[in-house]
């Protein structure tokens, strides 16, 4: 045997060998990895993009809201000595919370547009009634006589002052005062409204009452101050998402709104009814709920996209493997442009879901890639029968990923099955191959 013919058959297996193909393919979906992963990039760049948008709404209209409080904060004199043993004093606070708290609350939400976004607005009206008791200030080392009883401050936290629609009124025993802006100390909440309320030690069983008119967005939440506290809110909003340190203990969701109902024990919480200081924190007992948006185009693409690379194995397969029983072969250069169609579903569905509603934006997205790869095997493959399989596959595929997104606690499951059964139907088609025979043939040409 010559040389030339030792070339010549060398070259004729490279290009013909079955395993080669496959080691090639397999190189070639290492390949796409690099475009998958940049649309991938394109889609959290959208969603970032999108999420910097809502945010500046809402910080024109009024961010998420938690709601901390009432509570008293009543100063008091800290006697110390300094270094040169002169008797000076510090201003300290101690806080007492509601032995009650009964809030009820109406939320109206809006979406607002800008552009190709959208944010979720509301405006809540929120009654609050209950009644407040004094401490027993020896059992806590406080000298009564060194408090300040008439620069006691009646408090109520709110996290972003720039959603207050309307005056606070106070209504504390019996008596009407005026919230101002500002905290008399940040020991418990770091922003909201305050009235200076005079008290004496020895009142017990105080009612209160006041109204919030706040704007917000996305999200409310609320901290169980009293050592009975009891929240119900009613909205028309259909996707609310109870969060935070407490679940409704009851709550009705229809396509119609919501409502739900807390009922919260101050043993259920991590700090008392009484301290000095800011010794706790409150903040890690927040409760509440968000707004959703189902439709969120930007989650659905990204969880889309982590399918990519299977529809891409599977694609490349349908092709390989009628390589191997029609006698006909594909050029890594046509695969590179089939796997480049796929990805270019995920850049398409992104794109339309943006302008349509999503179900619509996937059935034309997947309607143009299905043609067009359908097409592209029949007119590289000269077949009628394989381009029908072809796109049958892909049909199949697409289905399988669009139900694979609506069962989202099933998607493993889904998955698992799914892939069971394309390896079954791959198991079964190759079962009567000789693999070996292929190879050999092509080093017998």
């Amino acid at each position: 045997m010559s040389k030339q013919d030792t070339v010549t058959k060398t070259g004729s297996f490279i290009r013909n060998s079955a395993t080669l193909k496959i080691v090639a393919i397999g190189l070639l979906v290492l390949v796409l990895i690099i475009p998958t992963s940049m649309v991938s990039s394109l889609m959290r760049e959208r969603e970032s993009r999108r999420d910097m948008v809502v945010q500046e709404i809402n910080q024109k209209w009024g961010n998420s809201q938690t709601i901390t409080g009432p509570f008293i904060s009543v100063p008091f004199k800290s006697f110390y000595k300094d270094d040169n043993d002169k008797v000076k004093f510090n201003i300290r606070y101690f806080h007492v919370l509601p032995e009650s708290i009964d809030i009820t609350g109406q939320i109206d939400p809006t979406i607002r547009y800008r552009s190709l976004y959208e944010a979720v607005l509301y405006n809540t009206q929120i009654q609050m009634n209950g009644s407040f008791s004094m401490p027993m200030l020896n059992q806590y080392n406080i000298d009564p006589a060194n408090v300040l009883w008439e620069k006691a401050a009646f408090s109520v936290g709110i996290t972003d002052m720039k959603g207050i629609r309307n005056n606070i009124p106070i209504r504390f025993n019996g008596n009407e005062y005026k919230a101002g802006p500002g905290l008399k100390t940040t020991d418990i909440a770091s922003s909201g409204v305050q009235s200076v309320i005079p008290l004496s030690p020895s009142q017990k069983d105080i009612p209160f009452s006041l109204e919030l008119n706040l704007n917000g967005s996305e999200q409310i939440r609320f901290i169980p101050m009293g050592e009975t506290t009891r929240v119900n809110l009613e909205s028309t909003w259909p996707s609310p998402s109870f969060n935070g340190a407490f679940l409704p203990v009851s709550r009705q969701v229809s396509n119609k709104g919501f409502s739900a109902t807390w009922n919260i024990l101050h043993l259920n919480r991590n700090f008392p009814q009484f301290w000095v200081g800011n010794q706790y924190r409150v903040g890690e007992s927040s409760f509440g709920l968000r707004l959703l948006i189902t439709a969120d185009i930007y989650q659905k693409s990204i969880r889309i996209s982590k399918y990519a690379l299977m529809f891409i194995v599977f694609t490349f397969s349908a092709f390989f493997f009628s390589e191997v029983i029609n006698r006909k072969r594909v050029h890594p250069i046509q695969y590179i442009l089939i796997g480049l169609a796929i990805i270019l579903f995920y850049v398409l569905l992104l794109s339309l879901s943006e302008h349509l509603n999503f179900d619509l934006a996937y059935i034309l997205s997947a309607a143009a890639i299905t043609t067009i790869i359908t097409g592209y095997s029949r007119g590289i493959l000269k077949n009628n029968y394989f381009a029908l399989t072809v796109f049958g596959i892909l049909i199949v595929l697409y289905t399988y990923l669009y139900i694979v997104l609506q069962l989202e606690d099933y998607a493993l499951l889904m998955g698992g099955i799914g892939l069971f059964i394309v390896l079954t139907t791959v198991m079964y088609i190759t079962r009567k191959i000789d693999w070996y025979s292929l190879d050999k043939d092509q080093t017998q040409q």
